[in-house]
């Protein structure tokens, strides 16, 4: 693919997981998104939601693999469905391609490997092929490699050592706390300038709040590559994973994060509009949105197409 795709503007989809508990997907302990892989009677509302947010305005849909991690699956005891979870993700995303027509991309959805939200402090080496076992299965099918709301530079490091043996693009999505720098304390600036390569396409504020967004853009803009945003929608600014909230009743965790995270539910299609508009002006050309938006928010981004 073109490595300078990103550098005019590009619409990428709405967040899965919320937007399929959204539609009535009905899940078990933290697979969530995972769910509707395994159960084979949700598979078309998988592909019903990519299929939205193409029809929306979206250019790339990400794979439904960001809870097919190997850790979360073990967790759920589904472990052995591992390969099947990730393929199937990936024929889904194909199949909704098709049924478009339209020449979209498919990115392929790598999530950081343990914990989302936080600095994953495991052994290298289990990080590393936790990454690669991912990787290998989704790589096939898809155009470029999303590294999904990584938390330090160390994960940023092992996951493009990874990505590197497949020779494919790479987006980097980066979480970002209130504070403007990684989980790890990384400002962003320097995990970009240690650990950039050739491959990468771009950088993204993954699964970040509009308010931090806002502050780190002029930051992201300094470094000279494609940037942007997949923003969540999450009540709370700076979100942890949901067992780690001291007021998360555990009957509750495996129902839906917003239980415990809320939805800002006056930020409606117009209002991201208006709030992605100022971010083009200061240097992005990435926009999507990740938890909590759907295809009305999509749909907003897609007049800016000629802003």
């Amino acid at each position: 693919m073109d490595l300078n795709y990103f550098k005019k503007i590009r619409i990428l989809d709405s967040g899965m997981g919320q937007e399929l508990l959204a539609r009535g997907l009905v899940t078990k302990g933290t697979l969530w998104s995972a769910t509707s892989l395994i159960d084979e009677k949700f598979n078309d509302l998988v592909i019903d939601t990519h299929l939205s947010s193409i029809e929306a305005g979206a250019e790339v849909i990400l794979t439904n693999t960001f809870t097919t991690r190997r850790v979360r699956m073990d967790q759920n005891q589904v472990g052995k469905l591992f390969k099947f979870a990730n393929k199937k993700a990936c024929e889904l995303a194909i199949r909704a391609k098709k049924l478009s027509k339209k020449n979209i991309l498919i990115a392929g959805s790598l999530p950081a490997q343990n914990d989302t939200y936080e600095v994953d402090r495991r052994d290298e080496n289990i990080i590393e092929k936790n990454f690669f076992d991912q990787a290998s299965i989704i790589n096939p099918y898809i155009d470029f490699f999303y590294l999904d709301v990584l938390s330090s530079g160390r994960e940023v490091e092992i996951a493009s050592r990874v990505t590197s043996k497949f020779n494919k693009p790479v987006l980097v999505g980066l979480h970002i706390k209130k504070n403007c720098k990684l989980a790890s304390n990384e400002s962003i600036a320097s995990v970009v300038n240690k650990y950039r390569n050739n491959n990468w396409l771009g950088i993204i504020a993954a699964c970040v709040s509009l308010e931090i967004i806002e502050k780190i853009s002029e930051e992201m803009n300094s470094l000279n590559l494609p940037f942007g945003f997949k923003a969540n929608l999450w009540a709370v600014e700076e979100p942890l994973p949901v067992h780690r909230f001291n007021d998360a009743k555990h009957n509750e965790i495996g129902k839906n994060p917003n239980i415990t995270l809320g939805k800002r539910k006056e930020i409606t299609g117009k209002v991201f509009c208006e709030f992605s508009k100022r971010i083009i002006e200061k240097g992005a050309t990435i926009l999507g949105g990740c938890c909590e938006t759907d295809n009305s928010h999509i749909r907003g981004l897609s007049k800016l197409k000629k802003f």
